[in-house]
Formats: C-alpha cells, structure tokens, sequence
C-alpha cells in the first residue's frame, strides 16, 4: 500500500540533494531506524502546518522522532554558518522555521 503523500511532502530526488546536508549533523553512534525522507517530510509537515506534535500524521515517524530531528538540525554550528534545517530548506525549497 502506497503512503499517503501530504502537500509539505518532498520527492525522493530531493531527499537525495540534501543527504549529506542532513548526515553532517549526525553523530554516528548506531545505526538509522527511521529513513530520512519520512523525518523531513514529517518535520516539513509540522512547520508548514503548524500542527500539535501529538497530532502529526500516522504516515510520519512518532513524534518525538521529529522533535528530535528538529532540535538536532536547528543547532546552528557556528554564529556564520546557517544550521542544518535552514540549508536543507534552502536546497529544496520548504518553509523554513523563525529565527532561533
């Protein structure tokens, strides 16, 4: 069964422009359980809609998942380089979240 695709959704091809964008920001201490595609599209979906965490979507992974990508790609690495959200948002084009 195909999953139902939201319009905050990204396409495949886009998730790829921004892996390594995305991967810059992981510790790799264990290996990934949730694919990166479902974790932006939900976290792009929680910031376009401005939905409840507990309300995202069943489609996306749990959301503490999300918030946990959030708060990770949110960290800005130094006060002149932009984080890893805003770069990844810039690359495809998503709404990106305030000024932290």
């Amino acid at each position: 069964m195909e999953p139902k695709k939201y319009p905050s959704d990204i396409n495949r091809e886009q998730i790829e422009k921004i892996k390594p964008i995305l991967d810059s920001a992981r510790k790799c201490t264990k290996p990934r359980t949730v694919d990166r595609y479902n974790g932006f599209c939900g976290l792009s979906s929680v910031l376009k809609t401005g939905c409840q965490w507990r309300m995202l979507p069943t489609e996306y992974p749990k959301w503490r998942t999300i918030h946990e990508y959030l708060l990770n790609w949110s960290r800005t690495p130094s006060p002149y380089r932009l984080s890893t959200l805003k770069q990844a948002s810039g690359e495809c084009g998503v709404v990106e979240p305030g000024p932290r």
